[in-house]
């Protein structure tokens, strides 16, 4: 019995070793060394997408990246992929944890609109490149992302015009930097964007807080006016909403345990 056992505990060891050794950070070079493995997403994402098209991979999905990062500490899951600069933010609170860049192909983040209101999106445009041009955009990704994070916070004008109504933007707060709770305020770099774009087009600004794969619904039967969540603008969701032009690029990374 005592035999068994030892050989149990090998076989064990040794698998715990194969794996850890799989995943070892610098010899994860591209998706295809994540085929047969457990891999956590946040449920409707880029990362759910890219996940999914791993060859014999196994994608456990959650509501939050959080609980994605969580179940890959608790060994539920192999590594969890998902937007770069939320990796970041996990790993910064997480030391026994590592990212892995250079896997899939960069990407692009817009807002998403509903295809019956083109002139809305066109407006959004239009707001977006006087942003862009006067630097408001930078200033806003500067204040949350870089070694000057804090120092540039968006702050509406003061001769600001809300007089034409009310947006809803609809998003999902757990993904710091771009959208995430301080205290019972949404903040963020989407919420930022949002809102100078609001201040450009004379509206006021409301978040709704939602599950990120019931964004697209939510704009798309009128519930909400755009939405805003690092979104990835892919063919399969330009089936469903317009998007506006993009306003930052980002990429999908792999967290794995150091």
């Amino acid at each position: 019995m005592k035999r068994k056992f030892m050989a149990l505990a090998l076989a064990a060891a040794m698998t715990v070793s194969m794996t850890s050794a799989v995943f070892a950070a610098d010899e994860i070079k591209s998706a295809d060394d994540l085929e047969g493995k457990k891999i956590g997403v946040q449920l409707g994402t880029t990362g759910d997408a890219d996940a999914t098209e791993v060859k014999d991979a196994t994608v456990e999905r959650y509501n939050k990246g959080n609980d994605a990062v969580m179940a890959l500490k608790q060994g539920k899951v192999d590594c969890v992929v998902i937007d770069s600069e939320p990796a970041k933010k996990f790993v910064e609170k997480n030391d026994d944890l590592e990212i892995v860049e250079g896997v899939f192909d960069k990407e692009e983040y817009a807002i998403c609109l509903s295809k019956d209101n083109a002139d809305l999106t066109k407006e959004f445009n239009e707001a977006l490149k006087e942003l862009k041009d006067d630097g408001t955009l930078d200033s806003i990704r500067d204040n949350y992302i870089g070694d000057d994070a804090g120092k540039t916070p968006y702050e509406t004008p003061k001769d600001a015009d809300h007089s034409k109504g009310t947006l809803t933007m609809a998003t999902n707060a757990t993904f710091q930097p771009y959208e995430y709770y301080d205290g019972d305020k949404i903040v963020g770099i989407d919420a930022d964007i949002a809102q100078a774009v609001c201040d450009k087009l004379g509206y006021e600004l409301k978040i709704e807080d939602m599950e990120f794969d019931a964004i697209v619904n939510a704009v798309k039967s009128g519930k909400a006016d755009f939405g805003a969540a690092g979104m990835t603008v892919t063919e399969d969701r330009k089936k469903s909403v317009d998007f506006t032009d993009p306003y930052t690029t980002a990429e999908q990374v792999v967290i794995v345990k150091k």
